[in-house]
């Protein structure tokens, strides 16, 4: 396979990881506009930035090993649709578990090509 393409494929996910959990970071700002104390409001800032941080470690961790990445980002698309389906517009299950699972399937194929023996 051609440098480019390796090397596109390598940091398409991770990109598209980072992008992703600022926009689930732009969420947790509603806690700013309650008018609460400053403890308060870290707190429920803190709380409503679980998710981000969940993101975060596993892109960590699936920077090394992409199979992680693969395995966990299509499980939480996948999980997002049965556990919220009939809640909300459709548009909602593609900007959330979209992403989640094209993360998912690009890490996964990431490490599929970089697990084949390469001819020489």
């Amino acid at each position: 396979m051609k440098k480019s393409v390796e090397r596109l494929l390598r940091w398409t996910p991770r990109v598209l990881c980072m992008i992703f959990a600022l926009f689930v970071s732009i969420f947790a700002l509603d806690v700013l506009g309650e008018g609460l104390g400053f403890w308060q409001t870290f707190q429920a800032l803190s709380v409503h930035l679980i998710p981000t941080f969940f993101v975060v470690i596993v892109l960590l961790i699936s920077w090394r090993w992409e199979v992680v990445g693969g395995v966990v980002f299509s499980a939480l698309g996948i999980l997002y649709l049965i556990g919220s389906w009939g809640r909300f517009p459709w548009l909602t299950y593609v900007m959330v578990s979209g992403p989640l699972l094209l993360i998912g399937v690009l890490f996964l194929t990431n490490w599929a090509m970089r697990s084949k023996p390469r001819s020489v």
